[in-house]
This record gives C-alpha cells, structure tokens and sequence, in this order.
C-alpha cells in the first residue's frame, strides 16, 4: 500500500485487496517454481484480480480484416529505410535512440495509441535524427472515426488519420491527461507519408521490417504471468486472440540461446524490465508467441 500509494476506503475493501494480493503472489510463487525462462514479481497490480486487470488495461480492437494500405510516397516495398540484404543478427533501437521513455496509459485503454505513437517516434527519429516525444492524447481526442479513445482502437487506423490530417504535436504540448478531452488538431510538428502491413505470421518479413525500425504490433496480453511479469525471456502460456497494443524495438538472442522480440509496453517502467518485455521468437507456431507476428505494421517517412 505504502510503495504504490493504496488508499482503501474500508476496512472491508481492504480485506478483499489483501485476499486478492495473496492470490496473486501464490500464483507468482509457484509460477517461478516451474518457469525456467521468465520470472514474475509483485508490482502495482497485485492488487487487481485477472479480470479487472484485463478490463482496464487491455483496450486493442481489431477487425476481421486489416485496413488496405494508403498510400505513401515510398518506393520501398518494406520501409522508407533501405533494406539490408542480410539482416543483422541483433538490433535494439533504444540504443540507437529512436526510443522515447516507456510511458504508462493508467486506466484509460489507449494501448492502440501508445503503441502508434511509439512507432512513428522510432521512423521520425531514424529520419530526421530528432528524437521527439509525440502526442497520444491527440489521437485519443481527434481519431475518432474508426478508433474509441480511451475505450481501444486500432493501430492501423491510427496512422491513416495521422497521414491524412497533417501529423502530430509533441507530446509536451498537449499531454496525456488519462481520459478522453476536446481536441485541438493544430500546430501538427512530426508527420508521416503512410503506413505498411507486415505480412502475417512471416518472421523474416518481420525482423526484416524490425532490423529498419521500430514497429507497432498486437499481441494476446490476457495471460496471468503478463500481469506480474518482471524479466527473462517470456514464453509462458498465452492465446492468440490480439487485446493489446504495443512496439517492438528490437530482437536479439538471450544467454540460454533463446531468440526474442523487445517490446516496449504502456504500463509504465515498474512492470517488466523497465517497462520491456523479452518474448521468445523461435516457437513451433506461425503466430509465434501470444500473436506477435499476426498484425505488425509500421508508418513511412519521406526523407
């Protein structure tokens, strides 16, 4: 209560929280018992059972099929960055700056918005050499055609409202306030030329696209472990059904010879490894783990 700031209204809230808290922590106990390549740990969500973590942390809502792709002015058929021949074994954006501090959505379910943001930052950064922290908040204000603010949305639709309109502010100017506001779509600073879809369930298209720049990807975070997870390399149990939005910055191999993805998530730099999260890459299943490789795409910028 005291580390993450709990304030229970009655002695029976408090009760119930401290009969949920012990849940969880048998659960992140006997998990680590048998896990040999991830571990979990308590963190601000120890508090929340499953259900009300899923309800108010995963917001991603995808359709049957994808949006076709606008149209950009890039020749390229993978990014606006030349594509190396042979891709290099390992790559991390964040070190190569073009990866804005992890941020943290709180209960409003823009994931979808995060996980855009974090993408565009990446190929602006790649382009232009500035790394600029842009607006969330903007999207969830203005983008309200196809996406529903604070209640989820969708990646793709995202960038095709921000191609259309113009671009994006800086974050500093209009910050995220956590819940849905009036929108004020001026004064844009960083814009893109369009958006591509990484064909699904392909690996090397996708660390292909990966080893150009970061990427916006949907991934099933309905797990247990998700919740409380704290390091290694992920490869616990998870299903396929996409519910949240994140980026992937990178992939490299682990020390145990396990290949993985680096995802920045939107829960802010507590959770995981300072908000990130290493997921095994080489499983026997197309979508790979928990869907990565289902729904990737990533923004295009002229030069």
């Amino acid at each position: 209560m005291e580390r993450h700031s709990r304030i229970y209204e009655t002695i029976e809230e408090k009760l119930l929280r401290f009969e949920i808290f012990k849940d969880n922590l048998f659960h992140i106990d006997d998990t680590n018992k048998k896990a040999a390549n991830y571990w979990l740990g308590l963190n601000e969500f120890a508090d929340l059972t499953h259900e009300e973590f899923k309800n108010n942390y995963l917001s991603l809502k995808p359709v049957n099929t994808r949006r076709d792709t606008v149209n950009d002015s890039s020749s390229s058929s993978l990014s606006t960055v030349e594509i190396r021949s042979n891709i290099p074994k390992a790559v991390d954006w964040r070190k190569k700056g073009a990866v804005t501090p992890v941020k943290n959505q709180g209960s409003c379910g823009s994931c979808w918005a995060l996980s855009t943001i974090a993408a565009i930052e990446g190929i602006n950064q790649i382009v232009t050499g500035n790394l600029t922290a842009l607006s969330e908040q903007e999207l969830i204000d203005c983008d309200t055609s196809y996406n529903n603010g604070c209640n989820g949305g969708l990646m793709d639709y995202a960038f095709a409202y921000i191609a259309s309109t113009g671009g994006l502010h800086k974050e500093e100017d209009y910050p995220y306030i956590m819940e849905e506001g009036t929108c004020a779509a001026d004064a844009k600073v960083v814009t893109i030329s369009g958006y591509k879809d990484v064909p699904a369930n392909n690996e090397q298209s996708l660390l292909k696209a990966l080893a150009n720049q970061p990427l916006s990807v949907a991934i099933d975070a309905s797990g247990r472990d998700f919740q409380f997870y704290s390091g290694g390399v992920f490869d616990g149990h998870c299903g396929t059904s996409l519910d949240h939005g994140v980026a992937a910055v990178g992939y490299g191999s682990g020390e145990k010879g396990l290949d993985y993805v680096i995802v920045k998530n939107s829960w802010g730099p507590k959770w995981g490894e300072k908000g990130f999260i290493r997921m095994k890459r080489n499983t026997n299943k197309p979508e790979r783990m928990c869907g990565l490789y289902k729904m990737a795409s990533y923004p295009t910028k002229s030069k």
